[in-house]
C-alpha cells in the first residue's frame, strides 16, 4: 500500500505564532493562506501543516499521488484501492470515499490511540 506524501496537520491556537516558531526551525511556507488561516511549510523532505481554528487534534495526513513536493506521481495507489484493502482488512472507517467516482477523494481512520489518519488525495 503506497500512502504517498506523509505530513503532519497541526491544530494550532495562533498560526502568526506557529508560522515564526517553525521558520525558526528552518521551516518555508510551501503553500496555504495566512487569510484563510491555514499553511503548509516544508524543510526538505518534511511537511507540517498549520491550521488555526479548523480542527480539534493533530492528524496524520498522507497523500497519495503527490511526492512531498505536491508533484503528481506517475504510478500510486488510488484512495478508493486503500479504502477497500482497510476493508478487507477489518479497519475501520470514520469516513469513506465513494467508490463510484474517481479522482479527488478522502478517508479518515482512527489508531489504537484516537489519532487520526487523513488519506487525502488531490488527483
Amino acid at each position: 500500500m503506497k500512502l504517498g506524501a506523509f505530513s503532519s496537520s497541526l491544530s494550532v491556537k495562533d498560526i502568526n505564532a506557529s508560522k515564526a516558531f517553525y521558520e525558526n526551525l528552518g521551516f518555508e511556507v510551501f503553500a496555504g493562506d495566512m487569510e484563510h488561516k491555514y499553511l503548509i511549510m516544508k524543510n526538505g523532505n518534511a511537511l507540517i501543516g498549520l491550521f488555526e481554528g479548523m480542527f480539534e487534534d493533530n492528524i496524520l495526513t498522507f497523500n497519495p499521488g503527490w511526492d512531498e513536493s505536491a508533484n503528481p506521481l506517475d504510478a500510486f495507489d488510488d484512495v478508493r484501492t486503500i479504502q477497500k484493502d482497510l476493508k478487507e482488512k477489518g479497519v475501520a472507517l470514520e469516513r469513506e470515499a465513494d467508490e463510484t467516482t474517481s479522482g479527488p477523494a478522502s478517508i479518515v481512520l482512527m489508531d489504537p490511540d484516537g489519532n487520526a489518519i487523513l488519506i487525502d488525495q488531490h488527483v
